[in-house]
């Protein structure tokens, strides 16, 4: 149920500068979704009254791809004055009207559970503080503000590490950037902060030290997993939190009956779904809407996209995208699946096979070596070693139509548009042209012509000449 008490307003106005990128901070992606919308998605499931999201740096960019997943959310614009302080004062001008808490997130902590702010909530509200703050106790917390606490206990202030001294930065408590704020007290004193600090901005920070100074109450709770607590702000904390964000995950479907034979080589974005009894085989990545129905086994060295892989198939060594694998298929090893391609039940695209826009029917093969492009293939049909579907007439595609239970040689050419009928034939080296009719077979080989005594003649010496000079029936003059 919607808390009707509760507002979220995400922060998503900074540069990033740190990021070194022309792709905003927050529109970085791990796990299959960008910084941003690992954030959106969590407030969500808090089910509050108001979603706020600040934007400035990159608007447009960042202000669509809230509407893109978070369509009911409020774009909020900040001015030219910079700082998170002067976000919220933005926020709050969006929120006059409510009089409930008000929950702060960046868009740059991605990796912060429902649970622990729904905790953090809760806590808030039972211990009646002004505002409430998530920590986190590191190893290294170089770059992040620094909690100072009094001898009691209490929170006096958070310190940027800009603006510490060194006895201020040695503490190991950071602040996670998260709050929960009664509304009207932070509209009283969020508008006495100044930009006196190194950086120059207007920190949201200062609230806390001048909430303690009107002698209100500041709690902070202690995030249970620190790495969830952590903020992304150059290229490094990013591969750190994909890998944190894709243990867990890989750690998720284990405990759902996945079989991972090597976590640290396999990558499963947060966005797939996997089903009980799955084997999944070193070096593989699983990323965006990819399925993968019960028994399949995937990898090693495979590589899918958005497809759907049926129960009991086997993909190995395999480049898919878009695509979708029949139950008990099998695929690869070293095959590429590009967009559009359909494998039926039982069907199999072998070794070195490039297949695009391509419906390949229950029980089809095309097991070596060919290229299957804009075709639909019937059911039970074999393709032959070496078929290039020659689909581009230099201006259009064209699509060719393979029917059931075909048959067809070793290097064939099926030149676009054309029609190959049920239970049809083709000869190897065979290049179609034109439509072949039902139980035909097709043929363009010429006759066989072999010139005897050639290699002796044109390469003297060689040790081909001297075999064929010593092998019974040696080589004879050709008739006439």
């Amino acid at each position: 149920m919607t808390d009707n008490n509760l507002a979220v307003v995400v922060l998503a106005a900074g540069q990033g500068t740190r990021m070194r990128s022309r792709t905003p901070k927050v529109l970085h992606r791990i796990g299959g979704r960008s910084l941003l919308q690992h954030v959106l998605d969590t407030a969500g499931t808090l089910d509050p009254d108001r979603l706020l999201v600040v934007v400035r740096h990159e608007r447009d960019m960042i202000a669509d791809a809230v509407q893109d997943v978070a369509p009911d959310a409020i774009v909020v614009d900040q001015d030219e004055i910079p700082g998170t302080g002067r976000a919220v004062q933005i926020a709050l001008d969006s929120l006059v009207d409510f009089g409930g808490d008000i929950l702060i997130l960046s868009a740059d902590v991605p990796l912060l559970d429902a649970v622990t702010l729904a905790e953090l909530v809760a806590g808030h509200r039972a211990a009646e503080d002004a505002a409430t703050l998530l920590s986190a106790v590191v190893d290294d917390p170089t770059g992040y503000g620094r909690i100072v606490r009094a001898g009691d206990g209490t929170v006096t202030r958070i310190v940027e590490q800009r603006d510490a001294s060194d006895d201020e930065r040695a503490i190991a408590e950071i602040n996670a950037g998260v709050y929960v704020f009664r509304s009207e007290p932070l509209r009283r004193e969020i508008v006495a902060i100044t930009s006196d600090n190194a950086q120059g901005e207007l920190y949201l920070t200062d609230v806390v030290g001048l909430f303690r100074a009107a002698g209100m109450p500041v709690g902070a709770s202690i995030a249970p997993d620190p790495a969830a607590a952590l903020g992304i702000n150059d290229r490094v904390q990013l591969s750190a939190a994909a890998a944190e964000l894709n243990a867990r995950t890989v750690r998720r479907w284990q405990l759902e009956g996945v079989t991972i034979q090597d976590p640290a080589t396999t990558w499963i974005d947060v966005t797939a779904t996997l089903a009980p009894d799955v084997t999944v085989l070193p070096n593989t990545h699983i990323l965006r809407a990819t399925a993968i129905a019960e028994g399949a086994i995937v990898g090693p060295d495979t590589s899918l996209v958005d497809c759907e892989v049926g129960e009991d198939a086997t993909v190995t060594r395999t480049d898919a995208t878009l695509s979708v694998i029949g139950a008990r298929a099998t695929v690869g090893p070293f095959a590429y699946l590009r967009p559009g391609t359909y494998l039926g039940a039982r069907g199999k695209i072998g070794t070195f096979v490039e297949t695009k826009n391509a419906r390949i029917g229950e029980g089809s093969k095309a097991p070596h070596l060919s290229y299957l492009g804009d075709v639909e293939v019937g059911v039970g049909a074999n393709v032959g070693a070496g078929t290039i579907v020659a689909n581009y007439d230099g201006v259009e595609k064209h699509r060719t139509q393979v029917g059931d239970h075909v048959r067809t040689g070793a290097h064939n050419v099926f030149v676009a548009p054309v029609r190959i009928g049920d239970g049809a034939y083709t000869g190897a080296g065979t290049v179609v042209r034109k439509d072949v009719p039902p139980g035909a077979l097709a043929l363009t080989a010429a006759s066989q012509r072999n010139v005897e005594g050639w290699v002796e003649r044109n390469r003297p010496g060689t040790a081909a000449a001297q075999a064929a000079e010593k092998a019974p029936n040696g080589s004879q003059e050709e008739d006439g």
